[in-house]
């Protein structure tokens, strides 16, 4: 590898880069195209962004700072500079934030029959009165007041918690004010509905107002000189030593506790809180300036979430899709039958998550089914996945599951489940030291007519059914014997087994997922300069591993051209002379979350397209278990590649960076309107609706149906 192509300033810093990710999203909350309460669930999101990539990614390069790290990053900035960097741009982001909240989003719902109100004091008098009531009978008895003397210490503030600070003098007393706070309670509604008085108008005011107004009512013997509300975002990053774990369960456990007292990263206080409460937090959680955020507006915008959740403005939000039945499976209860028959290609959510299901379902109460094996990285609250594994165990079957439970902030929901497979009589695997677990397997062992037969299902999503309706992912169930003995090989490996000397089909991170995607970029690159078409399309959420960055930029000056299609971060730069001038970069945020991996490498006419659980990032090449596999199946590959056309056409929801590192939607001056999302749903209900003939399952949208 040529040494030229590892220059820093060839490279975007990540953090720098996430930031722009969630800028993508914030654009999509100014967007006056799409429906109002749209508007509200993106501005929540990058709220709800924010504060994971404090807890987690700021909290990281500060335990750097405190540890005395210098090492630079790909793009030659030290964790300080990086901490610097960030706060400057997500000040500006905080601003613009608020200002799309105030003015644009606020005004028109009040226009559409929601009158949000912003503060106590604009309540009418009739308003007071219920306010003070609900306060009354609802909210007093569940708060719980305390102040800071000097019997009693500054009290622990919990980590995202939204709470009051006050300042309060005795009655009579000249002594000097002192701190006393409120949390405000998360078991109750954030937004609390009142009466309105004005016809056809619903109006809403935020708890903390309602606790603010009558706050002195916890505070009897005192004057409350000023209350404010204030958050905090703590360390929440796990540290673990898994070496010195005797019990990895119990020490994420211990763990999870923590996660309540780690170091403050940020503070947001109500803009024109008085200096003397703002000089008293600032000092009890050790926070400079530059990590204290003014907000002008309600603290943490994530209550948008609860107000897009209101009943009675449908009208205002998209029309909810409803994943549509996979063709290949519509006319046939056996799923095993079917598979059979073809592998099958499942695209989530244009296509229903219930076969992935009910592969799991079916297998559990098959009497010839003896064994079932999954990895278990993210599940819902109320899997029916879960359930069924266990009511397997209970029918006897071997079932060996492994459960991640090092999945970030879904620790304890997997702790959870962990116990309740294994009182199934399930074998319950930890994962592998150091690793964690991300790839996403199911095999099941057959007994059949002519012999054993496994059927395994490879997805690029994790096994929860309610986020599969809000993800787009895709998965393949097939039965081909490669697959199945390479599937036996993975589960052989996660619980305890050596790995075999052979693999068939799969691609393995740690083991050599790397090495096998720098093969096949060096492949196209050779193409390339043997005077050959190349080309390579890799469709992801991130991108940001230097090695396999520089393979591109080798490849693109070799003359491959490479259509990138990544989300979320992405830290390889575009449209340097002579180096990455034949790479472009796509990005897609709309309604669904982006999150398939699709890679596709021309091979001089010989066409190879894989799908995974990897993105191009280290923690997924070096210190995870993932999972690579083929899709060669002629029918599927053409599908894969209908996919990536599409993706790569839309000019509705696609951003394309640029080489200064902005990101810039696609002009669409005198082309047809063509938004990826809608067209897999509107094609994924046009193929439902075909009767089962061979060749009937490919359907190709008229572009005059999806234009505006």
């Amino acid at each position: 590898m040529n040494t030229e192509y590892y220059k820093p300033d060839y490279y975007r810093n990540r953090e720098d880069s996430w930031i722009s990710f969630d800028e993508r999203v914030l654009s999509e909350a100014r967007d006056k195209n799409i429906p109002l309460f749209e508007r509200l669930k993106f501005l929540s999101i990058t709220a709800s962004n924010l504060d994971e990539f404090f807890m987690i990614r700021v909290a990281s390069l500060k335990d750097m700072v405190h540890a005395g790290y210098t090492k630079k990053d790909i793009a030659g900035m030290t964790a300080q500079e990086q901490i610097d960097l960030i706060l400057k741009r997500v000040h500006d982001m905080v601003n613009v934030q608020y200002s799309t909240y105030e003015r644009s989003l606020v005004p028109l719902l009040k226009q559409n029959g929601l009158e949000i109100i912003a503060t106590h004091e604009e309540l009418s008098e009739a308003q007071k009165e219920y306010v003070d009531r609900y306060f009354d009978e609802n909210v007093y008895p569940v708060l719980t007041p305390m102040a800071m003397d000097s019997s009693r210490p500054f009290p622990l503030i919990r980590n995202k918690t939204l709470n009051i600070g006050a300042l309060i003098s005795k009655k009579g007393s000249e002594e000097e004010p002192q701190f006393a706070t409120v949390q405000v309670p998360s078991v109750l509604t954030r937004i609390v509905e009142i009466p309105s008085g004005k016809d056809g108008m619903r109006s809403v005011i935020h708890l903390e107002q309602v606790i603010e107004r009558n706050i002195g009512k916890l505070f009897l013997n005192y004057d409350v000189v000023c209350a404010h509300p204030y958050r905090i975002m703590r360390n929440a990053d796990l540290t673990i030593e898994e070496d010195e774990a005797a019990d990895l369960l119990k020490e994420i456990q211990k763990q999870l506790k923590k996660r309540q007292w780690g170091e403050v990263i940020r503070l947001e206080v109500e803009e024109g809180m008085e200096k003397p409460l703002l000089k008293i937090l600032k000092k009890e959680f050790d926070i400079k300036n530059d990590a204290i955020f003014l907000i002008n507006g309600p603290l943490d915008l994530t209550f948008l979430m609860k107000i897009y959740g209101m009943e009675g403005f449908e009208k205002l939000k998209e029309k909810k899709y409803i994943p549509q039945p996979v063709p290949a499976l519509m006319h046939t209860e056996d799923i095993f039958e079917a598979i059979r028959k073809q592998d099958i290609l499942l695209h989530h959510p244009y296509m229903t998550f219930d076969p992935v299901v009910n592969f799991v379902k079916q297998a559990a109460k098959d009497p010839d089914v003896l064994a079932i094996k999954q990895t278990l990285y993210r599940v819902s609250g109320n899997s029916p996945i879960i359930a069924a594994l266990a009511q397997a165990a209970e029918n006897g079957k071997q079932v060996s599951v492994l459960v991640e439970l090092k999945a970030r902030f879904d620790e304890e929901n997997n702790i959870v489940w962990a116990k309740m497979l294994e009182k199934a009589g399930c074998h319950v695997i930890y994962g592998l030291l150091g690793l964690k677990t991300h790839s996403k397997i199911t095999l099941v062992v057959r007994r059949e007519a002519d012999g054993i037969r496994r059927y395994v299902h490879l997805g690029t999503g994790n096994y929860n059914d309610s986020t599969a309706k809000l993800y787009t992912d895709c998965g393949l169930l097939t039965c081909a014997e490669p697959i199945g003995e390479d599937a036996t090989a993975v589960f052989n490996m996660l619980s305890g087994y050596s790995e075999p000397k052979n693999w068939n089909k799969l691609s393995l991170a740690p083991l050599w997922l790397r090495d096998r995607f720098a093969e096949l970029i060096q492949r196209e690159t050779e193409h390339a300069r043997n005077g050959e078409e190349a080309h390579i399309i890799a469709k992801m959420n991130s991108l940001c591993d230097r090695d396999i960055i520089a393979l591109l930029y080798e490849a693109s000056a070799a003359g491959v051209k490479i259509e990138l299609i990544v989300r979320g971060i992405c830290c390889l730069k575009t449209g340097i002379p002579g180096i990455s001038e034949n790479i472009t970069v796509h990005s897609i945020v709309g309604n669904f979350l982006e999150h398939a991996r699709i890679f596709y490498f021309r091979n001089n006419g010989m066409e190879e397209y894989y799908m995974g659980s990897a993105d191009w990032m280290p923690r997924n090449l070096d210190k995870r278990v993932e999972i690579l596999f083929p899709v060669e199946d002629e029918k599927l590959k053409t599908e894969l590649e209908h996919i990536l056309q599409i993706q790569l056409e839309d000019n509705v929801k696609s951003h394309i960076l640029q080489p200064d590192g902005s990101y810039v939607k696609v002009n669409r001056r005198g082309k047809k309107r063509l938004c990826a999302q809608e067209y897999f749903c509107q094609e994924a209900v046009e193929r439902a609706k075909l009767p089962k003939e061979p060749g009937k399952d490919r359907v190709f949208i008229p572009e005059e149906s999806l234009t505006e």
